[in-house]
Order: structure tokens, then C-alpha cells, then sequence
């Protein structure tokens, strides 16, 4: 798959602070790429080298195969998690000028600004000023000039900073809607469920240094254990913990259920076979749960940074 973004290297100190040491990254081009790390780690440093707000004292940042030059900040879209709009502006006035800085004429930023605003069913704050509005209010009209020239890449440091559940809902399917319509996206947050659901690929940053990167699959597959949630019904638990000892490793557990069973979490060898713990379990009792335990991108997060 061919790279929207390469980061080569890169280093950054501030004095005698190092924000970020050699890291390099490769962002496929399609994807939603998670940029996770811990407060202070230095992933927006990294982000703010991307938009050449600063430079790297070591490394090359490419776009599309080219060395990123000042041009090519037309082609991103970031929105930053301490947000910047001109709080006695009106929003139309202030999301008009804001396109245009990124190269739309007014008539065109006036006729996109009217498709998203109708699409957000916010087109009534038009001339309402951002003192006015919340947080979340304002948090909408950041997003949809982020996006209203239409860049290659985007970058959302906290993208969901500011809104309540179904708006937070609302701008996560208008970021799936802007990577099936051909945009790359860099995602910066601490909701890993968000990155459960949203990322193809992340790389985790921790004090400095980039510690992980890879597909998001290919990470949860090497994290696995080999783990299964199990649940039995039986008549006899004490048997049942004492065979499940002698062959596994187990550990009690608890998961929801409507059933009143024993609740095991069971590790089988590398070379054993799920279907060979199922089996065996069926000669133990009624089998009323039988999961693979998944790590989830928090459990990895966690792991990764504490194992660093």
C-alpha cells in the first residue's frame, strides 16, 4: 500500500528536552492512522512538524513522496486539541476567511460552508457569534473548516474533546464518510474505543520514543495469550477447577451472563488448538460461554507503556 506520509528519523529537542528521538513513522495512504502515546510523550510535537508549525533538529518528513515544503500545507487539514477560533467573530464571517486562507475563493467557501452547516443542522448559527456558542458548538464549526478544502491528509489531535455522546457519534461517522471519500487521517486521542473503532493502523509514542507501530490487527494478534473466557454449568465445581488445573492455566473470572455457571479465564499452549480446550470442556459440563480473550487497544496501550 502506497504511504501518504513518511517520517524519517525525526528528533526534536527543546533545550535540554527531548520531545522526540528518532522516530519514524509511515502513514498508508486510506487509512485512519491512530497516533496514541501518554500526556507529554511527543505526539504533537510530531503533529506540529507534519503542519511545519516547527521543524525537526534531525529528519525528513515526506508527502506523497515529496519533501514536505510550505506548499503542501494546502493539502492538510488540522484541527489542533487546543482549538483557535476569534471568539467575537460571527461564525460565517470567521469560517469564510478561515477558507480562504486555505486557498477557497469566497463564493466557493460560501457554497461548501452551506452544505456542511446543513449537513451539521447548525446553519442558524451563521450569524451568531463563538462567544455564544458551547464548546461542542464551537468544536463543529472547527471540524467542518478543518475539512472544507477537502485535503489529502487530516490530522485530529482530540477531535472529541467538548462533545456529549451522540455529537461525538455524529463527527466519528463524518470521519469514516472522509476516508471513504479518498482522505487520509491522522487520529491523536486518548479514547481508545475510538480507536477500536476507527483505526487500521496506530503507532504509540512513550516518553519520547516510538515503542509500537504496525496494523492494528497484526498488534492485537501478537498481544493475544492463547485466553478463553469460559462458562459451565456443572454439578460437581470442585471436579471441575481440579481437571481444569491439572491441564491449564486458569483464573476465576467475571462476565455477563443470565446463566449461574462457573466462570474460568483458561490458557492453552501456543501448539494447542481452541477446538481441543473445547472439546475437553464438553466432558466437564454444559458449556454456556466460550470466548477468545481479544486485547483491546486500551490492554495494549497499558501493557506497551508499562512494559517501556
Amino acid at each position: 500500500m502506497k504511504n501518504i506520509l513518511v517520517a524519517k528519523n525525526v528528533s526534536k529537542s527543546f533545550g535540554t528536552f527531548k520531545a522526540l528521538n528518532d522516530v519514524s513513522i509511515e502513514v498508508p495512504k486510506g487509512s485512519i492512522f491512530g497516533l496514541l502515546g501518554p500526556n507529554g510523550a511527543g505526539k504533537t510535537t510530531l503533529i506540529r512538524i507534519i503542519n511545519q508549525i516547527t521543524m525537526p533538529d534531525v529528519g525528513e518528513v515526506y508527502l506523497d513522496d515529496e519533501p514536505l515544503q510550505p506548499h503542501h500545507i494546502q493539502h492538510i487539514g488540522y484541527l489542533p486539541e487546543e482549538r483557535g477560533l476569534y471568539k467575537t467573530m460571527k461564525v460565517g464571517e470567521q469560517a469564510v476567511y478561515l477558507a480562504q486562507l486555505k486557498g477557497l475563493s469566497e463564493a466557493e467557501a460560501k457554497k461548501r460552508l452551506k452544505i456542511w452547516f446543513e449537513r451539521l443542522e447548525i446553519g442558524d448559527w451563521w450569524n451568531k457569534k463563538i462567544q455564544e456558542l458551547s464548546k461542542g458548538m464551537a468544536q463543529k464549526i472547527q471540524f467542518v473548516v478543518t475539512v472544507l478544502h477537502q485535503p489529502k491528509l487530516l490530522i485530529f489531535d482530540e477531535p472529541f474533546s467538548g462533545f456529549d455522546p451522540i455529537n461525538a457519534n455524529l463527527i466519528k461517522d463524518e470521519i469514516l464518510k472522509l476516508r471513504e471519500d479518498g482522505a487520509t487521517v491522522i487520529f491523536s486521542t486518548h479514547r481508545m474505543e475510538s480507536v477500536e473503532e476507527m483505526c487500521d493502523h496506530i503507532a504509540l509514542i512513550h516518553k519520547s520514543n516510538k515503542i509500537l507501530d504496525g496494523k492494528l490487527i497484526d498488534i492485537k494478534r501478537a498481544y493475544k495469550s492463547n485466553s478463553f473466557e469460559v462458562g459451565l454449568i456443572s454439578n460437581n465445581p470442585d471436579a471441575v477447577e481440579q481437571s481444569l488445573n491439572d491441564k491449564f492455566e486458569i483464573t476465576p473470572t467475571s462476565f455477563k451472563t443470565i446463566n449461574n455457571e462457573l466462570q474460568y479465564k483458561v490458557k492453552i499452549a501456543d501448539s494447542a488448538s481452541p477446538n481441543d480446550l473445547l472439546s475437553y470442556l464438553s466432558t466437564l459440563g454444559q458449556i454456556t460461554h466460550f470466548v477468545e480473550v481479544v486485547p483491546s487497544a486500551n490492554d495494549i496501550f497499558i501493557q506497551s507503556v508499562k512494559n517501556n
